[in-house]
């Protein structure tokens, strides 16, 4: 089945009127009234990237409360905006938004360009996310792809054909839906049919306005659509941190790289990440003062999008009273550690926990 075996028209009626009554209600989004603010969409649709709409929401009325403007978000430091986003993760993300901000301030007058042709050209801003601002609050007509359209898009048509190798014809067939009126409200009525009816698990067909046209539905294969190409088994990566205290009872932190996962975050001197784990001596070679280490080390486990990552923690006092410090490090008291942008693994490494192991850990000569 393709496009032309089906009317359009029908289709948007149906669910524009499905979405006025049960569409969700956002603080970011405004139905049937005009255009919400770019700024807003843009700050949602970054938030909303990998993460939930229940975790974004408190998110995202702080930081207008912080920072009502993209004017406003743009003089911001960057370190307040980190410690703003922490808990949302891909931290990337915030500083992409902040080089956004600055550039729109600086060469678009505060103004977010109106097609998505331009906001692509934006730091952080890929075809989805420009699709959906420019369509959101400029009525583009375009109309933005993400997990849920795919769904949604794939039991329509019934496309058996496996991801990601059928994404070009769903990217097609979602333009060519795409309506000549309201096409900001039916990109995100979309959005929420996959969200709430035509659900990736257990769908609600009987609820769905589609459902008289669903191919997937007639055929009875909806719930197994779309077909994906099996998950590769997801690797694990090492590293060994170092807790390091000063004898007033602070510890050791500094600022990572820009570039890389955790880029430009506050946390504790580490290992390099690798594939393998590391001999204790070996690692220890990595940690940039002389110290006195502690028999304890405590392993921590997160998960990252492509990798599992194993951390074991080492403990461990200077040597010297007023030792040199490697670049962008500090000290930090740690009734302190909460004004810091410290992301999730850092806190784990930070904060005492129950599964703390004994072990003799070699001092660094």
């Amino acid at each position: 089945m393709d496009q032309t075996d089906i009317n359009s028209d029908i289709l948007t009626a149906s669910l524009l009127r499905w979405y006025d009554q049960m569409g969700r209600n956002l603080p970011w989004r405004v139905k049937g009234k005009p255009h919400p603010t770019p700024y807003h969409v843009w700050l949602s649709e970054i938030m909303l990237q990998q993460t939930t709409v229940v975790t974004v929401k408190p998110y995202f009325e702080n930081f207008l409360k912080k920072w009502p403007t993209i004017e406003d978000f743009a003089g911001a430091s960057l370190d307040d905006i980190l410690h703003a986003w922490q808990g949302l993760g891909y931290y990337a993300r915030a500083r992409n938004m902040y080089k956004c901000a600055q550039q729109i301030v600086a060469s678009y007058d505060g103004k977010f360009p109106r097609t998505s042709a331009l906001l692509s050209k934006l730091p952080g801003i890929g075809p989805y996310t420009a699709a959906a601002i420019a369509t959101i609050a400029f009525e583009e007509k375009i109309t933005p792809v993400d997990g849920n359209v795919i769904r949604v898009l794939s039991r329509l048509f019934a496309i058996q054909e496996p991801l990601p190798s059928g994404m070009k014809r769903i990217f097609s067939l979602a333009q060519t839906l795409t309506p000549s009126y309201r096409r900001g409200d039916f990109a995100q009525a979309l959005m929420d049919l996959g969200a709430t009816i035509c659900t990736p698990r257990n769908p609600q067909c009987f609820l769905c306005p589609w459902q008289k046209s669903c191919q997937g539905f007639q055929q009875g294969i909806a719930e197994a659509l779309p077909e994906k190409k099996p998950k590769a088994v997801k690797p694990t990566r090492y590293a060994v941190a170092f807790v390091i205290s000063h004898a007033d009872g602070s510890i050791l932190l500094g600022r990572r790289q820009e570039k890389g996962l955790l880029g430009g975050m506050i946390a504790v001197p580490t290992t390099p990440w690798r594939n393998e784990d590391y001999p204790l001596e070996e690692a220890l070679t990595s940690c940039p003062l002389r110290c006195m280490w502690k028999e304890k080390i405590k392993e921590v486990t997160h998960v990252f999008t492509h990798f599992n990552f194993r951390v074991r923690v080492c403990y461990g006092s200077v040597l010297e009273d007023s030792p040199w410090l490697p670049p962008d490090s500090f000290w930090v008291k740690p009734e302190d550690f909460p004004k810091m942008a410290l992301p999730t693994l850092m806190k784990k490494i930070l904060y005492p926990s129950k599964n703390t192991q004994n072990h003799r850990s070699p001092q660094k000569p």
